[in-house]
């Protein structure tokens, strides 16, 4: 009568293999800390890029308005017509720099506490510091 026995064998994994296991393992477990990180980074990367976008935008228009003015003037020879579109271009040249304080001042109070909530949070230490 043939014998009906139950074989199983198991080999765990070697030193290597478990290594490279548990590296994939962190590529793809939730980490709160990485996910604190990217959140921080992300607001940060607003903070600055929303002013800077407004002040470049305001620069580039007045710019590209003062130079149709200065074409009127030394192309076309119109004269007062440049002038006025120059003088047009320049305010909004002028009014980039402080357009960049006034939005980063807004921006730094509008996303601040929660910048320095998740700062602390990662740095380990506690609300009373800052008080």
């Amino acid at each position: 009568m043939p014998e009906n026995k139950f074989r199983y064998s198991y080999s765990a994994p070697t030193e290597e293999e478990r290594r490279e296991i548990e590296s994939i393992r962190a590529a793809y477990a939730a980490d709160e800390r990485s996910e604190k990180l990217a959140r921080l980074r992300k607001l940060n990367r607003h903070v600055k890029n929303v002013p800077m976008c407004i002040a470049l935008t305001l620069g580039v228009a007045g710019v590209l308005i003062f130079g149709l003015g200065m074409s009127m003037i030394l192309s076309w020879s119109i004269f007062a017509g440049g002038v006025a579109v120059a003088a047009a271009g320049a305010l909004p040249m002028a009014l980039a720099a402080p357009a960049y304080n006034l939005a980063l001042a807004r921006e730094k109070k509008r996303h601040g506490a929660e910048i320095l909530r998740l700062s602390e949070e990662l740095l380990g230490e506690d609300d009373t510091k800052h008080l």
